[in-house]
């Protein structure tokens, strides 16, 4: 079985690593965690590098654990970071704890041989009393070393509490234990962890004479410069109450050509080789935007499902003119019912409902003397045809998938309209 450094340096996903790692994987499965900051009650795209670390982990026979830290999010990281985050309340820790670990199970197995575990080390950091973690972590660190990190030393000039200074050796408590309990070796993360991940394997040398091993991924930007993850909106989120699936499809279909090579490599579990055929058949017209095509349709299918994701392509296609509305499912409407205007109506109400009060309605014309105007200049649309008169009233013969109607203003502007009971 490939190792799992064989399987991720054909996808440039490998940052750095200490001595030593490669030696190890080739004798045998390891134990491996990453963790995941509580500071919100969904993860987000830019959390999936370390997600697809541990999946790929767990297919070369490792086993993964996802330590939630409903411990350390109380103490905050400072890698990356201008300013110190704000203390959340124990409370608002726990949930969002809760909230993301049901995100993360959609990632890895966690049944059979070599499921994945999760751990949130509120268990072991919240009892901890502050001598024995003096004594267990703080004496084994020098300041000089603590100074020498590249997350301590980018906030010396703005300042940082003691409260962040410390958050390394947290960390390093959290290896340790793992290590202890789990015989966990590995610790993966971004490359602006490298630091506090280095500090554990140093704590467990020093405490167990033992070897411990950290990997890193890079710290992913896009070919524009902009931070990984981010749309108009902010950060893509996974809870599709935050992120709805047809914004998180377009958010990955709007890849751009120069990034749309290294995310298929990062995100899907696509062959190395299948990813350079996708690339090569993109590349005969980038036009079609064949590789963000198959990007979307496979992150959204496993973020929501096979079955949402053929909603969001066929809502997508309608929208850009591309589908049959007569031939659309309820599910289409149900995507695009999130995305667009919609009012409701009570099913009695629809038969004989003037088209100038629905476009009214649904926010398309801001009075009945605009609609009309607009209708005489042919500029709203009804269910994909031209309204040819301002007298044109609405019936059920109407209704889409049994209880729509499609309005439309110009090219770009729809609405929708759904018929209750």
């Amino acid at each position: 079985m490939p190792t799992l450094i064989d399987e991720l340096t054909p996808r440039d996903f490998i940052h750095d690593a200490t001595p030593g790692l490669a030696e190890r994987l080739r004798q045998g499965p390891i134990t491996g965690y990453a963790g995941f900051d509580p500071t919100a009650d969904s993860l987000h795209v830019g959390n999936l590098v370390p997600v697809m670390g541990l999946a790929w982990l767990q297919r070369c026979g490792g086993t993964p654990i996802v330590v939630v830290g409903g411990g350390t999010g109380m103490v905050g990281d400072p890698s990356g970071k201008r300013g110190e985050r704000p203390i959340l309340s124990v409370e608002q820790i726990d949930h969002n704890a809760a909230r993301q670990r049901a995100q993360l199970e959609r990632f890895l197995r966690f049944d059979g041989p070599n499921a994945a575990r999760v751990r949130n080390n509120a268990d072991w950091l919240r009892p901890l009393g502050l001598m024995e973690f003096l004594r267990d972590a703080g004496k084994h660190f020098t300041l000089n070393y603590m100074l020498a990190k590249d997350s301590v030393k980018s906030r010396m000039d703005s300042g940082i509490s003691f409260t962040e200074f410390s958050y390394m050796l947290v960390q390093a408590y959290d290896f340790w234990h793992l290590w202890r309990t789990e015989r966990c070796e590995l610790q993966v993360g971004g490359s602006d962890q490298w630091g506090n991940i280095t500090a554990g394997t140093e704590l467990i040398a020093r405490r167990e004479g033992a070897s411990a091993h950290a990997l890193v991924f890079p710290l992913l930007t896009t070919a524009a410069g902009a931070k990984f993850g981010k749309s108009e909106e902010g950060a893509v989120w996974l809870d599709p109450g935050k992120t709805s699936p047809y914004k998180f499809y377009q958010f990955w279909l709007n890849t751009d050509d120069r990034d749309v090579d290294r995310c298929l490599k990062f995100f899907t579990f696509f062959p190395v080789g299948e990813v350079h055929s996708i690339i090569e058949e993109h590349g005969q017209d980038p036009g079609k935007r064949v590789a963000q095509r198959r990007l979307a349709e496979e992150m959204t299918a496993r973020i929501h499902g096979a079955e949402t994701v053929r909603g969001v392509v066929e809502a997508s296609q309608l929208l850009f003119g591309g589908t049959d509305l007569r031939a659309a499912s309820p599910e289409v409407f149900r995507v695009l019912g999130e995305e667009i205007p919609t009012a409701r109506l009570a099913r009695s109400e629809l038969e004989g409902l003037p088209v100038t009060d629905a476009l009214l309605r649904v926010g398309l014309a801001s009075s009945k003397g605009d609609a009309r105007r607009g209708i005489q200049g042919n500029g709203f649309s009804l269910n994909g045809a031209v309204v040819p008169a301002a007298d044109r009233r609405l019936a059920p013969a109407d209704l889409l998938a049994g209880r729509y109607v499609m309005l439309q203003k110009g090219r770009r502007n729809y609405a929708l309209l759904v018929v209750e009971g």
